[in-house]
This record gives structure tokens, C-alpha cells and sequence, in this order.
């Protein structure tokens, strides 16, 4: 199962958050701004059922992010062990793959404003999706 696989991007993240440095660990809890979701003209059609209030899982690529970690000290435990990446939600991993919870905020021709957005400026947009409902299980 060795191989590269192609993703392209949908869109790309307008936000005032312009470095990583000062970007929250978390939305919600650490307080990150609302952002604006730019769609590709191509991909517009795409959203078009998107309503302010809904909530959605925002899947983006953390593009600034290292990829050669597997260890780190998770960000809410800065005294605790080192952990595996994947037991954590850190940015830093070999495939930075990026997943929100967001609420729309408002809807425009082509851009999607969504609450509580922890990425910075330009991170590029791979997929949007409604959660899953408990009775869709």
C-alpha cells in the first residue's frame, strides 16, 4: 500500500491569523477568530446547500507544518510525557491533514464564513462535511 496519492485543493483559508506561532492549539478553547472558507470557482456548486448555523468538519492541509515528527509533548499537558502523533492532535505529522468542527457563520458567491478557525492565512481547503448524526449510525 506504498504509493503517492493526488489531493487537490478546493479552497483556501482567509483569516487574520497570519503565523503559526500565534495560532491556538484549539478553536474553541483557546479562542481562535472566525475565517473565511474560499472556494475554488470550480467547486462553488459544491456548497451550495450550506446555511449559517450549520455545523460542518472542515478538512485541511496544515501546510506549514513539519512532517518528519512522530513524538511530541501534547500542547495541553506541556509537562507530561512525550506521546506518539497520533495519539495526539498535534499539527506535526508525516500526512498534516487538519480536521475542524465549525459552525457557518455566513454564506457569499464562492465564500463561506465559519466560526472559531485555528489555521492561518492561505491553508489550503481539502474537503468539507457534515457530521455525522448519532441516529445515521
Amino acid at each position: 500500500m506504498s504509493g503517492d496519492y493526488t489531493i487537490r485543493p478546493i479552497g483556501h483559508v482567509e483569516s487574520t491569523l497570519t503565523d503559526v506561532a500565534e495560532a491556538p492549539n484549539q478553536a474553541g478553547r483557546d479562542g481562535a477568530p472566525p475565517a473565511w472558507l474560499v472556494l475554488e470557482a470550480g467547486i462553488v456548486e459544491g456548497a451550495r446547500d450550506l446555511r449559517p448555523g450549520q455545523e460542518v468538519l472542515l478538512f485541511t492541509w496544515l501546510h506549514l507544518s513539519p512532517r518528519d515528527e512522530l513524538a511530541t509533548v501534547p500542547g495541553d499537558d506541556p509537562g507530561g510525557p512525550e506521546r506518539g502523533v497520533f495519539s495526539t492532535r498535534s499539527p506535526n505529522r508525516p500526512n498534516p491533514v487538519g480536521l475542524h468542527r465549525v459552525t457557518v457563520l455566513a454564506v457569499q458567491p464562492g465564500r463561506i464564513q465559519v466560526s472559531s478557525l485555528e489555521v492561518v492565512d492561505g491553508t489550503p481547503i481539502l474537503d468539507i462535511k457534515p457530521p455525522l448524526r448519532l441516529e445515521e449510525r
